[in-house]
């Protein structure tokens, strides 16, 4: 009993706090001073205080949902390729076992599980590399199960809601328009990319999630923008913590190389 008095003590009662959703792009955004990382840092230094950053990466994806519950978690250098600089990048990140569990009995139901496996992968450093570049309280990942469909999806991540109210940021981590194989250097972006891109953005303002759950009613462009889904998954899902009342704010609102867009927003 006193093991479970400590875990619904760890989290104490607050202000609803925000939810993001952040394009993260590419991995190199995490030691580049641009327009994009700048604003990342503008956003992170508006943020309230919370007692917990809880990130759904794209780069996460597994069969049945896991639950990141390390004391301490290890950065991920998921990519290959890149300038050795990048794989020097530290994040120097607490995890918290009773924030995990409290986590994994919201989604009691769905039978997640924790997992000391895991740290914290690109999709989740490289952002909060700027958002909070000196942690000062636990960050956890929740993985993307792969074998649920979009509106599966959303229907559990509202589960997650009242920990809104319990000092959790929540963010997804993605990127709304990705299609690796149709990336462009020359500075052209493509009429399908900015077409599914500014669709998607109507539907988040009128919190449609049955039109943003079935995208290719939405156009025939999602075909191209969302070849697979992905980084879509946590735009869904930061979407289905959302009060009906909320509105949302976007930054970044550009596509980056022909193909992946940045588009974020968070909640006012």
């Amino acid at each position: 009993m006193e093991h479970l008095n400590k875990l619904s003590a760890t989290l104490q009662p607050s202000p609803r706090m925000p939810v993001l959703f952040v394009g993260h792009g590419n991995p190199m955004n995490a030691i580049l001073d641009n327009d994009i990382t700048r604003e990342w840092s503008k956003v992170g230094n508006n943020l309230p205080d919370a007692q917990a950053i809880v990130v759904i990466s794209a780069h996460w994806l597994t069969s049945g949902t896991h639950i990141t519950d390390a004391p301490k978690q290890p950065i991920i250098y998921d990519f290959y390729g890149f300038p050795d600089e990048l794989y020097q990048v530290e994040y120097d990140a607490n995890g918290d076992p009773g924030v995990a569990e409290q986590l994994r009995k919201a989604f009691l139901s769905y039978e997640a599980q924790l997992d000391t496996t895991w740290g914290l992968d690109h999709g989740t450093w490289s952002v909060l590399k700027h958002l909070a570049p000196k942690p000062k309280v636990p960050v956890l990942q929740i993985s993307i199960d792969a074998t649920l469909s979009l509106k599966q999806l959303t229907e559990m991540f509202k589960l997650l809601k009242p920990l809104r109210k319990k000092g959790v940021i929540f963010i997804g981590s993605g990127n709304i328009v990705h299609n690796l194989m149709r990336l462009d250097f020359s500075g052209y972006t493509p009429d399908w990319a900015l077409e599914f891109d500014a669709l998607s953005a109507d539907a988040m303002q009128k919190h449609d999630l049955k039109l943003l759950t079935n995208p290719l009613k939405m156009t025939s462009a999602a075909a191209l923008a969302v070849p697979t889904d992905d980084h879509y998954r946590p735009m869904l899902a930061a979407m289905a913590l959302l009060d009906k009342d909320e509105q949302i704010s976007y930054f970044n609102d550009v596509i980056d190389m022909g193909a992946a867009s940045m588009r974020s927003f968070i909640t006012l």
